[in-house]
């Protein structure tokens, strides 16, 4: 099943860069180089967070992406994506940007490497 709003995105982030989207837990992970740093879930986009940005879609009033975990209520670092990175690129550029250095900061997932002298898959 193709999903639009995700086939969107990769011209909402044209003057960010380049990303992948990928189907996940339901959901579409949104991916920059090989690291996660949105995620897309009942329609909605969310973008990382940490301590140093998180303030900033606070004071939009954004929310953060959650979901039930043994019935309890688990919020998450992914905040949902301001509306108006949908019309503005520049903006969209920005936003993207934030949850980038978000990623670079902690070091969060990153494209696995083999190990020297690991045998390969397919051979």
């Amino acid at each position: 099943m193709k999903n639009e709003f995700a086939e969107e995105l990769h011209e909402v982030f044209e003057r960010f860069g380049r990303i992948e989207v990928k189907r996940m837990f339901g959901g579409h992970g949104v991916f920059h180089e090989g690291r996660m740093l949105g995620l897309i879930a009942n329609g909605r986009l969310y973008l990382k967070t940490d301590e140093a940005t998180r303030a900033q879609f606070e004071a939009k009033g954004l929310a953060p992406f959650e979901y039930l975990r043994r019935g309890e209520s688990t919020r998450t670092s992914y905040y949902e994506a301001p509306p108006e990175i949908y019309e503005d690129r520049e903006e969209a550029a920005r936003w993207a940007r934030l949850a980038w250095e978000v990623v670079l900061r902690k070091g969060s997932a990153k494209p696995r490497t083999p190990k020297a002298g690991a045998p390969r898959k397919g051979r």
